[in-house]
């Protein structure tokens, strides 16, 4: 009896001491611990084998430290790397997805481990040069990608790598040339490389030929020129070159071809030219081909149906030409995006794309299409995003009989391809009305469509963005539009809206009034592209591009801004320039304290600039010209900074910026209310001394009839009325003649 518990006790306590690291791998691991503030994990126990994110080897030594998305920062001035130098047995290092910072001495550590297999540092906020030093011959996967890495990578860095196969350096600060020689003698087994957003430069080198089973090759969003090396197409076995948003160029030729096992090919925002290779259709892996803003030309080579696993298609932006009806896309039936933005295509929509059922986003903007949506379009139970603008399309009422069917629309943009139609006014349905459920941005701008904005515009309660610029509607602007629960963004500038003031109801609009009401899902199928001052294009793939606004500028409308206009917390845009407001400036809009743009000109506005305005701490466009306005511009810092042409045509304004001085008042006992008021009842009985005609006969039969009225209205409000409606006709012709000159210039 006494053997058998013996033999028990020893048995206990050898199996306590089971995968026991040791104790100087506990102490390191400890003083990594305390480097850190609050960490979110529990190392407590004795043996730190079993320690979250800990894994020993049967010689109880660490040879796994993995703790991702951990929340860890640095806690004083010693860096945590460098409290793990003495775990010499690591082959597995995951700290990804923290707050780690230091120096590029403390990442040579680890780059020197001998051991070290799997290294990923990636999306932390390390920083320095790379080491001169080797990297481990061990070293099978390394990312260093999303930190702040800098300077070039040397050649000699690859020197011992034998086992590296991954290799990402994406989201860096890097310089230099991108290091092709590392496949030359020291990675043949390289399959991932990844240069991508960083600030290489030069052209591509040759070397990348010697990475015979790399699969994956990315350089986007850096400084490279020149064309692709030819021996990049003998790498047979790459399945993704994405170099996007660089300076290159050259041609496209058969070589490309040969790379058979290809699914991605993302060359977009550089300089290629030429046409695609006319037996693109070798390439049936295809899934994704991006080569939007270059300057490629050219029918579409048919063969490219052949490549039936293709996903994204998207060649927006380049020269391609050809009657897009003739192509056949109803073999490719996974087809879920295609942009055609911009190019030079005509015919009409194409009837085969009615079989590609996967569709979601369909964009042929820009182009020369013709004719009419057709009911097939409701085949594509997928569609979410629908862009023809910019088109020559007819029969407008039809085309939103038919696309209000669309349960899965949310993007509709037809600007600028109907010409002088009218609007449906009510669908004939408005009681039961329950199209376009799902749509959240609608764009009919720039098509001088006529009639009155319709009333069942109300009923799209998941309506965000509405663009009804430059048309022609009539009539007052609908108060139901009010009631919409997620709009944010009103534009109804540029129209004929001659009746009816402000509507309260605009200033209850939920979303720009509380900010728990701002939309969680804002991404767009397709992006938005916007070029400013001839520059690369900037692209917004969500809402976020709509800033909550409300413009309503070039109407006629009247009466006063009402003082409700205080609510609108969240508003970033307010122009209501060119219309016959008047009354004062209320006070209610210094409220708005996310304004960045306020345009009150060429109204009738009266009194004074509220001195509230200059709390706007945010405006960067202000213009409150062409008004009635007099007083002293108020003093602050937002207002003095804009040039003097905000504020002219003010005739009764001054201080700075406007030269003019502002006059002592007389101190004759009068307070400053009283003083106020009479020298404003002065000014409304000023005679005007400059008078504007148009025509001799104008002139007699304007004294003739309204000669009395002159002497109550300043002679500003007939000069600008005139001049409006100048403007108007002007803006109409020049309009009407720029669409159809440029209609492939502009696109959504």
């Amino acid at each position: 009896m006494a053997q058998c518990l013996s033999f028990l006790l020893i048995l206990i306590f050898f199996s306590t001491h089971i995968h026991a690291c040791s104790q100087t791998e506990r102490t390191s691991l400890l003083a990594f611990a305390l480097t850190l503030s609050s960490p979110s994990f529990n190392w407590t126990s004795s043996n730190c084998c079993h320690w979250e994110g800990i894994t020993c080897n049967q010689d109880d030594l660490v040879t796994h430290l993995s703790l991702p998305s951990k929340g860890l920062r640095r806690n004083g001035a010693i860096s945590p790397l460098s409290s793990l130098k003495n775990l010499t047995h690591l082959t597995y290092l995951n700290l990804s997805r923290n707050s780690l910072y230091s120096s590029s001495g403390q990442t040579r550590l680890f780059l020197s481990f001998n051991h070290l297999e799997i290294l990923d540092l990636s999306y932390n906020l390390l920083s320095g040069e790379l080491p001169i030093s080797p990297l481990s011959g061990s070293i099978r996967m390394l990312d260093l990608s999303s930190n702040s890495f800098n300077g070039d990578i040397p050649s000699s860095f690859f020197q011992q790598a034998w086992n590296l196969t991954s290799f990402n350096v994406s989201n860096n600060s890097f310089t230099g040339f991108l290091p092709t020689s590392i496949c030359f003698t020291s990675s043949p087994l390289i399959r991932v490389l990844d240069f991508s957003f960083n600030k290489f430069n030069g052209s591509i080198s040759p070397g990348i030929g010697e990475c015979s089973k790399l699969k994956v090759f990315r350089a986007g969003k850096n400084n490279l020129s020149g064309i692709l090396p030819e021996d990049m197409y003998s790498v047979t076995t790459l399945e993704q070159i994405s170099l996007p948003l660089n300076s290159l160029y050259g041609v496209l030729g058969d070589g490309i071809l040969n790379l058979t096992n290809l699914a991605i090919l993302d060359l977009h925002f550089n300089q290629f030219s030429g046409m695609l290779p006319l037996h693109f259709g070798k390439l049936s892996k295809l899934k994704l081909l991006l080569l939007h803003f270059n300057n490629l030309k050219g029918p579409l080579p048919p063969a490219l149906m052949n490549c039936t696993s293709l996903i994204e298609v998207n060649l927006a932006a380049n020269h391609f030409e050809g009657d897009l009806s003739m192509y056949n896309f109803s073999k490719l039936s996974r087809l879920r995006k295609l942009d055609l933005l911009k190019n030079q295509f005509t015919g009409t929509f194409p009837t085969s794309l009615y079989s590609c059922e996967s569709l979601k986003a369909i964009r042929l903007s820009a182009n020369d299409i013709e004719g009419e949506i057709q009911p097939e379009i409701l085949s594509l139970k997928s569609l979410a995003y629908l862009s023809l603008s910019f088109n020559r399309l007819t029969n407008i009422t039809r085309a939103i009989k038919i696309l209000m069917h669309c349960e899965s629309l949310m993007f509709l943009s037809l600007a600028a391809s109907f010409e002088e139609e009218e609007v449906p006014a009510d669908l004939g349905m408005m009681a039961d009305f329950d199209g376009f459920q799902n749509l959240r941005v609608l764009d009919l701008s720039d098509n001088e469509v006529t009639g009155q904005i319709p009333i069942w515009l109300s009923k799209l309660k998941k309506l965000e963005v509405l663009n009804l610029n430059s048309n022609k509607f009539t009539g007052p602007i609908p108060s139901q539009l009010g009631t919409l629960p997620r709009l944010f963004h009103v534009d109804l500038g540029f129209n004929n809206l001659i009746s009816g003031e402000f509507p309260k109801e605009l200033c209850s609009l939920p979303m720009l009034v509380s900010q728990n009401n701002l939309s969680t899902n804002s991404d767009l199928e397709l992006p938005i592209y916007l070029t400013v001052d001839g520059k690369r294009a900037q692209q917004y793939n969500s809402l976020l591009y709509f800033p909550g606004a409300i413009i309503l500028q070039s109407n006629s409308i009247t009466g006063n801004i009402p003082i409700e206009i205080g609510q609108l917390q969240f508003l970033r845009v307010l122009s209501l320039k060119k219309n016959f407001f008047t009354g004062k400036i209320p006070n209610q809009i210094s409220n708005l304290k996310q304004l960045a743009t306020l345009d009150l000109s060429v109204n009738h506005f009266s009194g004074n600039i509220p001195a509230s305005l200059t709390s706007l701490n945010f405006l960067a466009v202000f213009n409150i010209s062409y008004n009635n306005l007099e007083g002293q511009i108020p003093t602050g810092t937002q207002f003095q900074g804009f040039s003097a042409s905000a504020f002219e045509g003010n005739p009764n304004l001054c201080g700075p910026p406007l030269p003019n001085e502002c006059q002592p008042l007389p101190n004759d006992g009068i307070d400053g209310d009283d003083n106020n008021n009479s020298r404003n009842v002065n000014s409304e009985h000023q005679v005007p001394w400059i008078l504007v005609s148009a025509v001799p006969g104008f002139v007699v039969g304007f004294w003739a009839v309204c000669g009395s009225l002159i002497f109550i209205k300043t002679w500003r409000y007939a000069y600008f009325q005139f001049l409006d409606n100048t403007y108007d006709s002007l803006y109409v012709m020049i309009v009407v003649g720029i669409k159809k000159m440029k209609r492939r210039v502009n696109g959504s």
